[in-house]
């Protein structure tokens, strides 16, 4: 289908990425994949995520598979979402299949992001925040296609979601729908294998959770990994959408 278009938002773990992914799939114009590079990093990397053995088996672990894949037009819907970790575009991956799609990029405030990823990931490394791949990314895709991708941070959307949703469906040229808003409850068979791992509170979700402050302090330790997290995020956070 010629004229589909693919959309790769970038983030990095313990962010509203899979609401997001809600909030595209609510919408008929549109199909979603999750995570598709995941297999992969597991793979490759074999770093001891939940559920790890079932995602590599049930996913794809050839990374030229996967990039045929998410370049692919298919199916009759006229957007193609992808949801993407950051982290797991390995740096042995050609990138070169970004510059044919629309990048936009997702963040969230490090503190809040440790304190979530911490629970389920123990003492993660600077890597696995996916925070230096995701301003190398960005660079890159803005090298390649001339011009600065957007960047949505998670605390606007959830204080705002329809300006925000407006917002990025605008800077991406698409029409802004507000089915966008609100979905239905429960798994998805477009969810990937490590749902069940990964996203209780998705699934218990009908929409955007509302914003609420939480100052409650990183354990000791990660004080320095939050200082790296927080120069990388600043980055970011400059180019964001208002």
């Amino acid at each position: 289908m010629a004229s589909q278009r693919i959309i790769a938002m970038w983030s990095g773990p313990r962010n509203i990425s899979t609401a997001m992914m809600r909030a595209w799939e609510s919408r008929a114009d549109t199909r979603v994949i999750d995570e598709p590079f995941y297999a992969h990093y597991l793979a490759v990397t074999g770093l001891d995520h939940p559920g790890a053995a079932e995602v590599i088996r049930c996913g794809e672990t050839d990374w030229r598979k996967v990039v045929e894949r998410v370049v692919t037009n298919a199916g009759e819907e006229s957007i193609l979402f992808q949801k993407h970790m950051t982290q797991h575009m390995l740096e042995h991956i050609d990138r070169s299949w970004m510059g044919r799609v629309s990048n936009c990029f997702l963040i969230r405030d490090p503190r809040r992001m440790l304190l979530s990823f911490s629970k389920v990931i123990p003492n993660p490394s600077l890597e696995q925040t996916g925070l230096p791949q995701q301003v190398e990314l960005f660079n890159q895709v803005r090298d390649m296609t001339g011009a600065i991708p957007p960047v949505l941070a998670a605390k606007d959307v959830l204080l705002n979601p329809e300006r925000m949703l407006r917002k990025l469906c605008a800077a991406l040229d698409v029409g802004y729908d507000r089915a966008m808003l609100s979905w239905v409850a429960g798994r998805r068979e477009s969810d990937g294998v490590w749902a069940k791992h990964w996203y209780a509170a998705v699934e218990r979700s009908t929409g955007f959770s509302r914003y609420v402050e939480d100052d409650t302090p990183l354990p000791e330790q990660m004080n320095g990994l939050l200082e790296e997290c927080q120069a990388l995020y600043a980055q970011m956070a400059r180019r964001r959408i208002r």
